[in-house]
């Protein structure tokens, strides 16, 4: 009996050792599908890093493909604590982060490196403060920039929209279509297969990556390669769940924060840019790439029209928006590398 007391007592013991504690799980939600390059190389590699940087402390569970919550519901699950932690495009909140899309505007990058070095800038040094207050940031990075894609015909200029129904990634690229006599149609990126297939809507506006991810390329035949925005993109985290860490754990969170995965999940993003690109011409689809874009004839009045009008629309609302895209600009410069 004094065999089988100890035993107990050994075991009541270890329960409470502090090193023997019971792992913190965090609930990780994104819009991308599972098993995709992103899914993977991104947020699965976030969370068995984290795993591993915690000495399993913190498990991290994904749930990829809008599982946990819906991708226009994603940072307000967050937010609200369905979720510990979110991944999506600050676009899908129309009206919600209006500086943080400045970024979004044509000409700010050629890739998803730069952009995502100008939009982590951004929120670093302070410009974009107000628009987070609700969550606690650990990331931001961009698509790359978003051409056009059609299933019937080139787009060679902007008059060649006229009467398409076009799904448009942002309401800033959705009135630059309108103004153009085309039908933008709204939705986020996980929902464009079904849409295309059934003739929902006759083209759209996404990256190379989002052709790739999301099986576009397979439903498209036309690109024309002019740079209507480049979609931000955030990872973030409760608050209240970042704050109840220990300072060991948030350190943990706060190494896996900021430009360093910025960087990472660009890196990603410009493979898949590349890969995207070439599973069209390997499809044989037929691609054109407008040079100069904001110096084209054809195209760069309107282009630089939705630069000047959403930047106007900013000021008219007492935002800085002047003073957001100035420092946009000049961060471009410093990222341009």
């Amino acid at each position: 009996m004094k065999t089988i007391y100890y035993a107990a007592g050994l075991t009541l013991g270890l329960a409470v050792m502090p090193g023997l504690a019971q792992a913190e799980t965090l609930r990780l939600a994104h819009v991308w599908p599972g098993g995709s390059k992103i899914d993977k190389e991104i947020f699965q590699a976030w969370a068995d890093s984290v795993e591993e940087a915690s000495d399993g402390r913190l498990e991290v569970q994904v749930f990829p493909g809008q599982t946990l919550a819906k991708s226009d519901a994603t940072y307000e699950a967050v937010v609200n604590g369905i979720a510990d932690i979110g991944a999506t495009a600050q676009g899908y909140n129309s009206g919600r982060f209006p500086l943080t899309q400045v970024v979004e505007v044509p000409g700010v990058s050629n890739s998803s490196r730069q952009g995502s070095c100008v939009l982590q800038k951004l929120y670093d040094q302070g410009d974009l403060d107000q628009e987070y207050s609700d969550s606690h940031v650990l990331f931001m990075f961009t698509t790359g920039p978003g051409y056009l894609h059609a299933k019937e015909k080139l787009l060679e200029t902007p008059s060649d929209l006229e009467g398409m129904r076009l799904r448009r990634p942002t309401s800033l690229v959705g009135d630059m279509m309108a103004d153009l006599g085309a039908q933008p149609v709204g939705m986020p990126a996980p929902d464009i297969y079904t849409a295309l297939q059934r003739g929902v809507m006759d083209g759209l506006s996404i990256n190379w990556e989002g052709a790739k991810t999301f099986r576009v390329n397979e439903l498209v035949n036309y690109h024309t390669e002019v740079p209507l925005y480049d979609l931000a993109l955030i990872a973030t985290m409760n608050k209240d769940d970042y704050a109840s860490l220990p300072d060991d754990l948030k350190k943990v969170i706060d190494d896996h924060s900021g430009m360093e995965w910025s960087m990472k999940a660009a890196s990603v993003y410009d493979e898949l840019i590349e890969e995207g690109r070439q599973e069209a011409l390997d499809a044989g689809d037929e691609i054109i790439t407008i040079e100069n874009p904001l110096e084209n004839e054809d195209w760069g009045p309107v282009l630089k029209d939705t630069i000047n009008r959403y930047v106007s629309d900013l000021q008219g609302k007492g935002l800085p928006g002047a003073q957001t895209y100035d420092n946009v600009m000049t961060l471009k410069a410093s990222c341009d590398a």
